[in-house]
């Protein structure tokens, strides 16, 4: 299988060079030629097998011819054994035709560990086999760094650098990043947001001449389709446990940077059938304004009590425009282009096109503290906030009440404290019995400013053969 660039001037590359490759050249992002397709009888064969065979049965099209089945059977196999729970990705009902499936179940308590810990596996096999070393830069809004810290920690052939915004994360998002010790771990704390730490691994991605040509940057952030091929998987897992392929399901997937709900996205062209897929964001609605009004626009991003959706920069949503515009990479790069200096919109029969499956809300802090406080009293179930802006986004936007409606359970309560206190409940979560002692680890961490330069010296002077 061949990928191309959302934005047409790039080469075709093979997987390898995608995984390691992060942006295209062109500034695009890659994405496959063309895509896998399942029949209705075969989704349906696949009732009844492990997480880690279906993983394999989905995701194995995409490496074929590049990494041996055996292989990359046994890499999903030892990815997904590493999950807290025998189903990986559990179900939980919450009222009738209602459901959250829990994707914390890894081991940083976050739905980024499916994608990073496939990663790092499919990292080092890959290095390994081309005697490499790379340079691993990741921007993170709170789950993504400490995922791509522990898939990637014992890799051989990487050093890892991540950016996240200086106090913008909550306080156990952070210690789960600064607190993981290895000479091959990095992590800078940036007075910004978390649309500056993106920026700045995307101008270091486009130009790499700070590191002086003696290694390469990889990327861990989901501009990596390897983190979009691994998220693809648990839309089949949820349809085949809730009586599918042979009933439609409706998804609310919280979301900033497009790409876990771009991966349901894709599990429809794929097969599945999907009937509706609910964006849920944070006043940080980039997403929801243009979904909802065909108007893309940034505003100031603001600090919200679910940080890791406090994003503007929707880095993902390019690679559904490039399908919107019939994947004319042109007309992308000039909308994209035009969208850094003011507000855009797209045809009105593209726009309408995207309507016909996506929905979308934007949920405030209150909001968001009632639907924690509401779902607890009715259901002694405990929401973080992220999930809980995918609950009570499903729930205003659903368009039928016969469809299970499936909400991405994106975190673990734990990692944010603030927003049940700030709920109203006196319940506590306690962190699992992995993590009970991480309030006491030392931390490691480098603040720096604002400055692309000074994060690219600092790169530049601490990996490993600097």
């Amino acid at each position: 299988m061949r990928y191309i660039s959302t934005r047409g001037e790039a080469p075709a590359l093979g997987f390898e060079d995608v995984l390691l490759t992060g942006l295209a050249t062109d500034g695009g992002l890659y994405v496959p030629e063309s895509l896998p397709h399942f029949s209705l009888e075969e989704i349906r064969s696949w009732r009844g097998i492990s997480y880690a065979e279906l993983a394999y049965k989905i995701m194995y099209p995409f490496v074929e011819g590049v990494i041996p089945a055996d292989d990359f059977r046994k890499m999903l196999e030892e990815t997904y054994s590493v999950f807290s729970h025998q189903a990986v990705a559990p179900l939980v009902q919450l009222d009738t035709n209602e459901w959250v499936m829990e994707l914390f179940r890894g081991p940083t308590l976050a739905f980024k560990d499916f994608a990073l810990q496939l990663l790092g596996r499919l990292l080092d096999y890959v290095l390994a086999k081309r005697k490499q070393h790379v340079v691993i830069m990741g921007a993170t809004s709170g789950d993504t760094g400490s995922a791509a810290i522990e898939g990637c920690r014992r890799c051989e052939h990487v050093d890892i650098f991540i950016l996240h915004p200086h106090q913008r994360v909550s306080e156990v998002q952070r210690r789960q990043m600064t607190t993981v010790q290895g000479d091959n771990i990095h992590n800078i704390a940036v007075k910004g947001n978390f649309d500056d730490c993106q920026r700045m691994v995307k101008e270091s991605f486009g130009n790499q001449s700070f590191l002086g040509g003696k290694t390469q940057l990889a990327a861990v952030n989901s501009i990596n389709w390897a983190r979009i091929m691994a998220q693809i998987v648990y839309y089949f897992q949820a349809s085949l446990a809730l009586g599918g392929p042979d009933r439609s399901m409706a998804f609310s997937v919280p979301t900033g940077n497009f790409g876990d709900i771009f991966a349901g996205y894709l599990a429809k062209k794929m097969g599945l059938p999907i009937s509706q897929l609910v964006i849920a964001t944070n006043r940080n609605d980039i997403l929801h304004r243009f979904m909802s009004g065909n108007k893309y626009e940034q505003h100031q991003l603001e600090h919200t009590l679910s940080p890791s959706m406090d994003i503007m920069v929707s880095s993902n949503f390019e690679r559904l425009l490039f399908d919107l515009h019939g994947r004319d990479g042109v007309a992308v790069r000039t909308l994209l282009e035009n969208a850094a200096k003011g507000p855009v919109s797209i045809e009105e029969y593209r726009w309408k096109h995207a309507r016909k499956l996506f929905d979308s809300d934007a949920v405030d802090d209150q909001t968001t503290c009632d639907t924690i406080r509401e779902v607890y009293e009715r259901n002694e179930y405990l929401l973080d906030p992220h999930t809980a802006i995918g609950v009570r986004a499903a729930r205003n936007c659903r368009r039928d009440s016969a469809v299970p409606m499936i909400t991405l359970g994106t975190a673990h309560p734990a990692k944010f404290p603030d927003a049940i206190a700030e709920s109203g409940l006196s319940v506590k979560p306690d962190l699992p019995a992995h993590m009970a002692d991480l309030f006491e680890r030392d931390e490691r961490y480098t603040v720096l400013d604002n400055s692309v330069s000074d994060v690219q010296n600092f790169i530049a002077s601490h990996w490993k053969n600097a």
